[in-house]
């Protein structure tokens, strides 16, 4: 039994001793971050953004993902009805040149 208390008191002297390390060896980081000469390299990850910031990516990605949809819709309906780009674009300029069709000037759609 004295055997089990003296290996005890080691084992707790050893803890101490481990502590009082990471003690030391945490206020030396803290003295090095203090210090503006220091040249203590610290790892930053990647820089913080704004909520508006990743909203505004968001708002971005789904404008983006519905002009692929779109655009996958409107190739489908031009296979379905057999119709090429050039046939259409001659469609349109017939309807616009006599007057069938008005050409919105002010569209903010973004070409095929």
């Amino acid at each position: 039994m004295k055997y089990q208390k003296v290996q005890k008191q080691v084992d707790e002297r050893e803890k101490l001793r481990k502590f009082r390390e990471l003690d030391d060896a945490f206020a030396q980081a803290l003295r090095q971050l203090d210090d503006p000469d220091s040249d203590f390299d610290i790892p930053t990850g990647p820089p913080v953004r704004s909520l508006a910031a990743l909203e505004e990516e968001d708002v971005e990605a789904q404008k983006d993902e519905q002009e692929r949809i779109f655009k996958q819709r409107f190739e489908a309906l031009l296979h379905e009805y057999g119709i090429s780009h050039h046939e259409l674009a001659e469609l349109a300029e017939t309807l616009l040149a006599y007057g069938l069709w008005q050409r919105d000037e002010h569209s903010d759609a973004a070409p095929l």
